[in-house]
């Protein structure tokens, strides 16, 4: 039975790729550097920002660090917009937390910004715990984000599922020895995500019910 559930937060609890994408641009702008397609920027949405502003904007190694503060000076004032929940992701959280399953959330987003977005839409509470990059921990597909966590909280792996809308996300969960659920509406399609043999692969976020429904079936 599942009683703990880790969530990556960008594309799989928020689609906040269009504000990512928009504020790398503006950083782009304000550098001095020259425009890269969407396409590029997105395919890095879930590793560490310093990652997606080096290889998704393509920063000079030597400019990367002032793209990052470049970035989070303009994040809320360009992304805000442009960021909303998946559907049904907030209705399925509470009924989730009202049955008795922990929640935690494991993100190359900074804490900050990350509780800002929660508290915007009445989540941040029905979350026992967090591992964002201000934790500095390895950055995924490192599993050590997921094994602190499951550390904090006491779990096990046998209880555990980690949900991720990328490889990333399912190489972290699977190298903790944990179950994974990829998510097919986020940043990497269905055939990415079943690349890295997840246990489950969802196409809305309420299906992940189904997973919980028929696990306390037995069947």
């Amino acid at each position: 039975m599942t009683g703990y559930i880790i969530f990556d937060f960008d594309g799989t609890l928020a689609d906040t790729s269009e504000g990512i994408v928009k504020t790398v641009q503006t950083t782009l702008d304000t550098m001095g550097l020259p425009q890269q397609p969407a396409a590029q920027i997105k395919a890095t949405i879930g590793l560490p920002l310093s990652e997606t502003i080096r290889l998704g904007g393509r920063v000079p190694e030597e400019r990367v660090e002032e793209g990052v503060s470049i970035y989070r000076e303009k994040f809320f004032s360009v992304a805000t917009g442009h960021i909303k929940l998946f559907p049904g992701v907030r209705e399925t959280l509470l009924e989730m937390h009202d049955s008795g399953i922990r929640l935690a959330i494991a993100t190359s987003r900074g804490a900050n910004s990350l509780g800002v977005i929660l508290r915007n839409y009445g989540i941040y509470d029905i979350f026992d715990e967090m591992a964002t990059s201000s934790d500095n921990y390895e950055p995924k597909p490192s599993p050590e984000m997921v094994l602190k966590l499951m550390e904090r909280l006491g779990a096990t792996a046998a209880g555990t599922l980690v949900v991720g809308d990328t490889t990333f996300d399912l190489l972290m969960g699977k190298g903790a020895g944990y179950r994974t659920c990829g998510v097919s509406y986020g940043n990497h399609d269905r055939a990415t995500l079943a690349s890295v043999s997840p246990d489950f692969i969802v196409d809305s976020f309420p299906e992940i019910k189904r997973i919980l429904a028929y696990e306390s079936d037995g069947s």
